[in-house]
């Protein structure tokens, strides 16, 4: 089966409404509907037809620190791991960090799980781009939603208000 992508700004209906807000600033942006059983990356490029190394995640961090927690959003390659223990957790200066529980991560962003994307996030979220992501023409990630996917330049996820980018595999 075949994707068919159009511009995202046309059709805001498959997209989460925190990602709807903030796509039109995103240049380029391109939507498609999929099937949402099929949302999990390695089930999404095997019947679509996407390498996995043109679709990157998005992994929800949880940060502690003196009883503080932060969040932040980390953006890789479907064929990378995050290093939250090593690299994450250093980079946010926290005592301890892990995988955010499902429902943190889906009340706290407003998406559906499966589909959170770094599009739309809280503001004071950092969004932790490698940069192997960075340097992508362009990369399938979530639409906020389980139906839909969008692809956008690496350049416009680093670009974003509160990217950074370094290497988050360990």
């Amino acid at each position: 089966m075949t994707l068919h992508w159009v511009p995202a700004t046309e059709r805001t209906d498959l997209l989460a409404d925190p990602v709807a807000l903030v796509v039109p600033d995103i240049a380029g942006a391109e939507v498609a509907e999929i099937d949402p059983e099929l949302a999990d990356t390695a089930a999404f490029c095997e019947r679509y037809g996407v390498r996995l190394d043109e679709s990157a995640n998005c992994v929800v961090v949880a940060a502690k620190r003196g009883g503080e927690t932060r969040y932040a959003a980390c953006m890789v390659l479907a064929t990378m791991r995050v290093d939250v223990n090593g690299v994450v957790r250093k980079h946010l200066d926290a005592r301890k960090a892990s995988f955010a529980s499902m429902a943190d991560a889906v009340e706290l962003t407003g998406m559906e799980y499966g589909g959170i994307t770094p599009l739309g996030l809280p503001g004071d979220w950092p969004v932790l781009v490698d940069t192997h992501v960075a340097e992508h023409a362009r990369v399938v990630i979530g639409s906020g939603i389980r139906g839909s996917k969008l692809a956008v330049s690496g350049a416009a996820l680093a670009g974003l208000k509160s990217a950074e980018v370094l290497s988050l595999a360990g």
